[in-house]
């Protein structure tokens, strides 16, 4: 009878956004236990070898992270399956390579290049607030941070920019109507836009309506939605598409004036 935790992740398996090939093995990089779920996170593997093509195997992977070249938020990594989610910054020193893990309208993770002033903070949503058993206030982030002795003003909901050298929060983003949002969860991941109404249900999901750009409006839960500045600036650049979905037939028209179809 096995016991504990799977120590392997078939490619079947794996997240649809990690967007692995059917046909290219049967395995998948698993991810550590760590600051993000393994259904919402990206494996230091994936990103070498998938998306910036440094590697080619597994194997190589490996020998990138063990000769200490891969840092995210601030950090270096040796595991080469250590769960990188959203708002991560990781480095590469050797390539001088600066990204911010976001998520694109089709729910994928985009690494986001920016440049290094950027790259010295991160914004983290607070999950819970409370006091510990010996009377220090803390608050828990979504990157699973404890900050203690946090500003009194943050709630669950708001988001804090946390300096990623200190691991200190300065700025607060409160969770209020017309403060700018990204979603991280659920069918409209990765929209950005500006929270307009809150709809509270209690014993249930809360439903926000968000705003974009264009003027669309849609709805989600509460939980699904991450600060990411106050009013209509975020604090943090944003992907190619500034977090706009669109239809199908949008698409299709700008594929043709490209040429691709």
């Amino acid at each position: 009878m096995p016991r504990g935790p799977k120590k392997h992740l078939k490619r079947l398996n794996a997240p649809r956004h990690w967007n692995l090939g059917k046909m290219g093995g049967v395995w998948a990089p698993k991810p550590s236990a760590g600051p993000h779920k393994q259904r919402e996170c990206l494996p230091v593997a994936i990103i070498l070898r998938e998306r910036l093509k440094y590697a080619l195997t597994g194997k190589e992977c490996q020998q990138i992270c063990m000769e200490r070249c891969v840092k995210i938020d601030g950090k270096v990594r040796t595991d080469y399956n250590y769960p990188a989610g959203f708002m991560d910054i990781v480095e590469l020193e050797k390539s001088n390579d600066l990204f911010r893990l976001l998520y694109d309208t089709k729910g994928r993770f985009v690494l986001h290049r920016i440049q290094r002033d950027e790259a010295e903070f991160k914004l983290c949503r607070i999950q819970k607030v409370y006091v510990t058993a010996k009377k220090v206030p803390v608050a828990v982030t979504h990157d699973g941070r404890t900050l203690r002795y946090p500003d009194p003003d943050v709630k669950v909901n708001d988001s804090v920019k946390v300096s990623v050298a200190t691991g200190k929060m300065s700025d607060i983003y409160k969770f209020e109507m017309g403060a700018t949002v990204m979603v991280t969860k659920g069918h409209n991941v990765g929209r950005v836009g500006q929270l307009v109404h809150l709809e509270k249900h209690d014993g249930s999901f809360s439903i926000v309506t968000v705003k974009d750009k264009k003027g669309n409006s849609f709805a989600t839960r509460l939980s699904n939605v991450f600060i990411i500045g106050n009013g209509d600036h975020a604090q943090v650049s944003l992907p190619k598409g500034r977090g706009i979905k669109k239809t199908i037939l949008q698409e299709r028209a700008e594929a043709e004036a490209r040429g691709d179809i």
